[in-house]
């Protein structure tokens, strides 16, 4: 089977198996876009997973306006649609909070994280193939969780039994990634991806790191993200400084 192949057949297992756990207040609404937005999730991986990457970008979970719209991790429309150059019919999901509609790439939200890092790589490689060439990003949980008022909630701060049914798949699912893609780096895109990595993948290979979050929820991101980011890359060594 194919690099991606094998993604596919991963990413499909981790689907089914969230698909059946369940979750209590004050979550009200569970979106799987593995299932809903699995057309565009598809695309991405044939197209970006189909050979072993030398770094992994570990991001956390969908936010609102952005996986959970498109099915790419850290999904902001305009990069997915004009950088990526995926589109694809996103279906809605079961149970949707009207709050919180999916709306794919109708949407006219911008998911900042996904804006500021796929703006950073867009910046650096110019084309998306340079990017992919060597680096891809991934999702450690599938499920973005939202509350009856349309908050978001991240699973770190789910009850720790369901937190834990939850980790146990997506920790197997991150494991089959890294024997699929090979890496010699796994980035964790914030606190909660890295110490997640952590815990499961204690010797290297892979290599891992951290660089902050682009969450504007994070104050240190609001202010040369880009700049700051680049220069932790560089200093672990995953990036090279550029030739004047």
């Amino acid at each position: 089977m194919s690099t991606s192949g094998e993604l596919i057949e991963v990413a499909q297992k981790l689907s089914a198996r969230v698909r059946k756990l369940k979750f209590s207040l004050p979550v009200t609404h569970v979106y799987n876009p593995l299932d809903y937005a699995w057309r565009a999730h598809e695309l991405y991986l044939r197209r970006y997973g189909n050979t072993p990457r030398r770094v992994i970008f570990l991001g956390m979970n969908p936010g609102p306006f952005g996986m959970a719209q498109t099915g790419i991790p850290f999904g902001q429309i305009a990069a997915v649609r004009d950088w990526l150059g995926i589109t694809a019919k996103i279906d809605k999901p079961k149970r949707e909070n009207p709050k919180r509609p999916i709306l794919g790439f109708d949407c006219h939200r911008s998911e900042i994280s996904g804006e500021r890092l796929w703006g950073l790589f867009a910046n650096r490689f110019g084309r998306a193939e340079n990017f992919f060439r060597e680096h891809i990003v991934i999702n450690y949980c599938p499920l973005a969780f939202v509350e009856e008022s349309g908050r978001n909630r991240t699973p770190d701060k789910l009850p720790p039994r369901e937190r834990e049914k939850l980790f146990i798949a997506c920790d197997e699912h991150l494991r089959s990634v890294v024997r699929i893609l090979r890496p010699e780096w796994l980035i964790g895109v914030g606190d909660f991806a890295a110490k997640r990595a952590m815990s499961i993948l204690a010797k290297p290979p892979p290599r891992l790191g951290q660089i902050l979050h682009p969450s504007p929820a994070c104050p240190e991101s609001n202010v040369d993200w880009s700049g700051k980011v680049t220069r932790q890359l560089l200093a672990l060594g995953v990036w090279k400084e550029r030739r004047s």
